[in-house]
């Protein structure tokens, strides 16, 4: 049978100007390193050709990593990330940033693989910048060919200002989300927002590759349990770190 983009599931490619930027520089500096005379005159400054060979290595491989990511790494982030909480099957779950549902997906099939009466919810702005071909549409795509959209909610709205009453969510999960908050008094609502949601009990896992240290003293400032572990340095690049953040009873 063919496989159409409609029966696809795609998770999208994460920052794909920054992954682009790598192969493109990467590429320039290993064209300049080949093809150049052995001595390039800029100015005043005689540089060596042969040099560029190092910038293109690091960037190129810097590249691969990235992709590497992409295509596996972030399913097995994925599951490390989810394996941090022993499942039952009825917890209510919020996916902060979800995406096109990678994170959102995987509680969800969690919870239905229990046959369990839990619910996930998403939220997210659906940047493009953060990620490639972001939209409600695409997530709500990839709920649906995983078979678990009547487990899932969708909602657009930004972090630092959600919608739901106090203590609402057994589980918070977010990946690669917070540190796109740029401004810190409004990346710090954001946290706060989550600890507000969380039930008595709850666990909040967040994973970034920055600014974690930021999250874990949020969460210890307003009375959470926090640790953190890290996740593959083969296959998360750039490397993450999963603040893991438990609200006491």
């Amino acid at each position: 049978m063919l496989t159409t983009a409609s029966n696809k599931l795609d998770y999208g490619v994460d920052a794909p100007a920054v992954m682009r930027n790598f192969f493109l520089i990467g590429s320039a500096f290993l064209l300049v390193a080949i093809f150049s005379p052995p001595i390039l005159h800029i100015g005043p400054v005689d540089l060596n050709a042969r040099s560029f060979y190092w910038p293109a290595g690091f960037l190129l491989a810097e590249g691969f990593l990235f992709l590497l990511y992409v295509k596996v790494g972030k399913f097995r982030h994925r599951d490390f990330m989810l394996s941090l909480h022993p499942w039952r099957g009825d917890e209510n779950v919020l996916d902060v940033g979800c995406g096109r549902g990678l994170l959102l997906a995987g509680a969800a099939k969690r919870i239905a693989a229990l046959s369990g009466t839990g619910h996930a919810t998403g939220i997210d702005v659906w940047s493009n910048v953060d990620m490639g071909g972001n939209s409600a549409v695409a997530t709500q795509r990839n709920l649906g060919l995983e078979g678990i959209s009547d487990y899932c909610t969708l909602l657009s709205q930004p972090a630092q200002e959600m919608s739901f009453p106090d203590a609402t969510f057994d589980v918070v999960v977010s990946n690669l989300c917070i540190h796109n908050i740029y401004d810190q008094p409004t990346r710090r609502k954001a946290l706060q927002q989550i600890v507000r949601v969380l039930k008595p009990g709850g666990v909040a896992l967040i994973s970034d590759y920055k600014l974690t240290e930021e999250y874990a003293t949020e969460f210890r400032n307003a009375g959470l349990a926090v640790e953190k572990k890290r996740g593959s340095f083969l296959t998360t690049f750039p490397p993450l770190t999963v603040v893991i953040a438990r609200k006491p009873m």
